[in-house]
């Protein structure tokens, strides 16, 4: 009885032992997670700061959508320039743009899209105590918007900006595809094709006959969003996103004011967390 009693109590233990094992190399993945994320956003950071020290030693503006690799400790890093004015302005754009959007991005009928984007002119429009315009301080208050939901918020949030001020017209050569798309009457294949002319360098694209022309404008911007994306181990990234004004330094001196940041965790499918 003596050595069965031994021997339970030494099987308890292995199995107990074998937990901490276990906890504990959990516990060390966690960690050398968490350190290579805060090591990915700094390198990230860093690649931003060197291409906006060049943007802002240069006297010509970026007037296109570029992406840029920038070699840092040894890592090449991929860092994407997009000015604010390639977006559609959720405080400026027309009725008929927005109506636009909502249809060919938000996969609505025609109908509701016109609804839905005289609803976002309504909430933008309406006085605050003071007698002026609301406004939308930022894409998430297009929420406030009655009819407007979360699901398409999530198919429209990364072709809209409530930061750029200016005419409510979009610079194609800024422009995402999902905004060419808009633009192009739902065209993906025309849309496509602008976006490979323009990523190729080609100059003097003609977009006056395949894009809408009345929303379309291809003057300069001091607002940037620059995104820098950090391979991680096992094919992970790290997204980091900085949004910057070039016509505003900062309190430390920087020729440049960045007034919003993002850091995502994207994993292999993609999906950002």
């Amino acid at each position: 009885m003596a050595l069965i009693a031994v021997l339970w109590i030494v099987a308890a233990l292995g199995i107990i032992v074998a937990g901490l094992v276990q906890s504990i190399r959990s516990e060390i993945r966690l960690v050398s997670g968490a350190r290579d994320a805060v090591v990915a956003e700094a390198l990230g950071d860093a690649a931003i700061h060197l291409v906006l020290q060049e943007m802002a030693s240069n006297s010509e503006k970026v007037k296109r959508l570029v992406t840029t690799n920038v070699v840092f400790q040894g890592q090449s890093i991929a860092v994407q320039v997009m000015p604010l004015n390639g977006l559609i302005d959720i405080n400026q754009a027309p009725v008929t743009l927005l109506a636009s959007l909502f249809s060919v991005a938000g996969q609505l009928s025609p109908g509701d899209a016109a609804s839905l984007a005289q609803a976002v002119v309504e909430t933008r429009e309406r006085k605050d105590s003071f007698g002026q315009p609301e406004g939308f301080d930022a894409n998430e208050d297009l929420l406030r918007v009655p009819g407007l939901g979360y699901d398409l918020y999530a198919n429209i949030s990364s072709l809209v900006t409530a930061d750029q001020p200016g005419s409510g017209k979009v610079n194609p050569m800024a422009a995402p595809v999902g905004v060419l798309q808009v633009l192009a009457g739902g065209d993906a294949q025309r849309a496509v094709g602008i976006a490979a002319n323009r990523d190729s360098g080609q100059t003097g694209i003609d977009t006056t006959t395949t894009l809408a022309s009345a929303y379309v404008d291809d003057a300069g911007t001091d607002r940037f969003e620059v995104k820098a994306r950090v391979l991680l181990s096992g094919g992970a990234s790290i997204s980091v996103a900085r949004s910057v004004d070039m016509s505003d330094g900062d309190v430390d001196g920087l020729p440049w004011r960045t007034y919003r940041t993002e850091n995502r965790f994207m994993p292999v499918n993609g999906k950002a967390n």
